[in-house]
């Protein structure tokens, strides 16, 4: 959802998103019933099914009745975030209480937020470059920055370190979403478009200008059994991060790593 600069009041939202002085219509319309309208529009048919007026005829209200409670679309869209966002973790310290130190503590943080994705795709959509500065944002960004206190980096490490994973995460299930919507539109399996595509590829390909990619791409699609694995991606991906987490700690540690968790 693109916001306009113009119209979209920052502090509004604030008070939007922390309910400040929020109060039910004497019909029971409210915040909270708008939004969980709006999510439930999104999982069922993403998020260009979501407007003003489709989450009014979802509640079986006059369009012009949730103006009174939220502004926009663009409002909207930040507060179904942090709804989304709601109960991820059961409170701020179950990241970091994971068995076993730092690294199982970020594949909990990576998987909570995968599977997180799986449930509200829409949220790949409708995620901006600025945070949306709510109360379920906020134990989010708590309960994940937890996880990577007290073992040798400084603040903007911990907070590049969980930037990196969280990106890694929102690209590859953006990458395994877009896998399956091109499976739905066109109809065909992963199988179905290599058995046609193969062998004009096999004519058309000269192996000899392409020996590289052809012996990787081979490999790569056998193993896969498709162009391209997202899951396979994300897992692999996610290991070699922490390997890098781990190179970080030994270069900012060189001489004690007792104070480390794991």
């Amino acid at each position: 959802m693109v916001k306009k600069e113009n119209s979209f009041d920052p502090a509004r939202i604030l008070e939007l998103l922390w309910r400040v002085d929020a109060k039910p219509s004497r019909t029971g319309l409210s915040v909270d019933a708008i939004v969980d309208a709006a999510i439930e529009l999104a999982d069922a048919s993403g998020l260009a099914s979501v407007s003003m007026r489709n989450v009014a005829e979802h509640l079986g209200v006059g369009a012009m009745s949730l103006y009174t409670h939220v502004p926009g679309r663009e409002e909207l869209a930040d507060l179904m975030i942090d709804r989304a966002l709601a109960g991820l973790y059961s409170d701020v310290d179950e990241p970091s209480s994971v068995a076993g130190g730092w690294r199982p503590a970020l594949r909990f943080v990576a998987e909570r937020n995968w599977s997180l994705y799986q449930r509200h795709s829409w949220l790949l959509e409708a995620e901006g470059a600025r945070p949306v500065l709510g109360p379920h944002t906020n134990d989010k960004y708590e309960a994940e920055l937890r996880a990577l206190v007290g073992i040798g980096l400084d603040d903007v490490e911990i907070d590049s370190v969980l930037t990196l994973v969280l990106t890694h995460v929102s690209g590859t299930a953006r990458a395994l979403a877009g896998v399956r919507r091109v499976k739905e539109q066109s109809g065909l399996t992963d199988a179905q478009w290599w058995s046609a595509t193969a062998p004009i590829l096999e004519r058309v390909m000269d192996r000899d200008r392409f020996p590289v990619s052809s012996r990787v791409g081979t490999a790569a699609a056998t193993s896969y059994d498709a162009a391209s694995d997202p899951v396979h991606a994300y897992r692999f991906g996610l290991e070699c991060i922490l390997d890098g987490v781990e190179a970080l700690m030994s270069r900012t540690q060189p001489t004690d790593r007792s104070a480390a968790p794991e």
